[in-house]
C-alpha cells in the first residue's frame, strides 16, 4: 500500500534532499581543496629543492655554460663485472648537442655526436655509429641533470614532485621527479646537505621487446673546477648493473675550441694524413 504525503512532507523531503547533496559537495569539495594544497606544497618543495641544487653547482655560471671539456680514463663492466677493457678519453662537448670524444692515448680514434646523428673516425676515415648505440647517447643526453633545469623545468606543463628522501651509496639524498608533457621522467637524487647530484635516473621501454630499462648514473668525488663542482668519478647502470665507470682527473670549462673542433671531415683528413 502506497502511502501519499502531503505538499508539505514533500517539501520538506525535498529540502532535506537538497541539504544533503550540498553536504556532499562541500565535503568533496573541502577534500580537492585540500588535495590541491598539498600537491602545490609538494611542487614548492620539489622546485625548492632543484634551486638548491642549481645554486651549489654553481648558479648562473652552471646554467649558462657554453663548452665543457674532460679528460680521464673509462673502463667496461659486463652484468657487473669488468670486462678488461680500460681507455683514456678526452671529451668535448658544446651546448645543447654537440660532442667529440677521442680514445687512446694516441687519440687516434674519434666519435662525433652531432644533434641525433653520430660518426666514428679512424684512419680508414669516418662510418655512422650503430643506431642502438645513438639511442642510448641520445636517451642519456636528453635525460641528463642538464637538460632536466635547462629544457624539462622551464616548460610549464611539466610535473615536478617531492618523492622522498632516499640513501644513495650511504648518503642521504633528496628525491625529485620531473614529468614531461609526453609523461616520460627524470629523477635526481641530490645530497640532502650539499644539494650537489648524487644519481640521476630514469626509465625507456624497448621498441621490440616492450620491456621496460632503467638507466641509473651515479656521481661522486667532486672537485671545484673554475667555480663549477664536478664529479670525478661518474658510474653508469643498466637495470641495477654496472656497466661503465669513469674517472676523470682534468676538467675545463668555457674553454676556447678550436675551428673545427666538431666537423667531422676535417677530423678524417686530419688522422688519414
Amino acid at each position: 500500500m502506497r502511502l501519499r504525503l502531503g505538499l508539505g512532507q514533500e517539501l520538506a523531503c525535498l529540502a532535506v534532499g537538497v541539504a544533503l547533496v550540498h553536504a556532499l559537495a562541500f565535503t568533496c569539495f573541502g577534500q580537492n581543496a585540500d588535495e590541491d594544497a598539498v600537491a602545490k606544497a609538494n611542487e614548492k618543495k620539489a622546485r625548492a629543492t632543484l634551486a638548491a641544487m642549481v645554486q651549489a653547482l654553481g648558479g648562473d655560471r652552471w646554467l649558462n655554460l657554453r663548452d665543457e671539456s674532460f679528460d680521464g680514463r673509462t673502463s667496461g663492466f659486463y652484468q657487473g663485472k669488468p670486462t678488461g677493457g680500460i681507455s683514456d678519453y678526452f671529451d668535448f662537448r658544446r651546448f645543447p648537442d654537440k660532442e667529440r670524444i677521442e680514445f687512446g692515448k694516441k687519440r687516434d680514434v674519434v666519435e662525433f655526436i652531432l644533434g641525433n646523428e653520430a660518426w666514428e673516425v679512424t684512419y680508414r676515415g669516418k662510418k655512422a655509429l650503430p643506431q642502438d648505440q645513438i639511442d642510448d647517447y641520445v636517451r642519456r643526453r636528453d635525460h641528463s641533470v642538464e637538460t632536466a633545469v635547462r629544457v624539462w623545468l622551464k616548460d610549464p606543463n611539466t610535473i615536478v614532485i617531492f618523492d622522498r628522501q632516499s640513501l644513495v651509496e650511504r648518503n642521504l639524498a633528496d628525491e625529485v621527479t620531473l614529468i614531461n608533457p609526453e609523461n616520460d621522467s627524470i629523477t635526481i637524487e641530490m645530497d640532502a646537505q650539499t644539494h650537489l647530484p648524487l644519481r640521476r635516473k630514469f626509465k625507456w621501454r624497448d621498441p621490440l621487446y616492450k620491456d621496460l630499462n632503467e638507466e641509473a648514473e651515479e656521481y661522486d668525488d667532486y672537485h671545484v673546477v673554475d667555480g663549477i663542482p664536478t664529479a670525478f668519478t661518474i658510474t653508469r647502470f643498466h637495470n641495477g648493473d654496472m656497466t661503465s665507470q669513469r674517472y676523470l682527473y682534468r676538467a675545463g670549462y668555457n674553454v676556447t675550441f678550436p675551428d673545427g673542433m666538431f666537423d667531422v671531415d676535417e677530423t678524417v683528413a686530419k688522422i688519414k694524413k
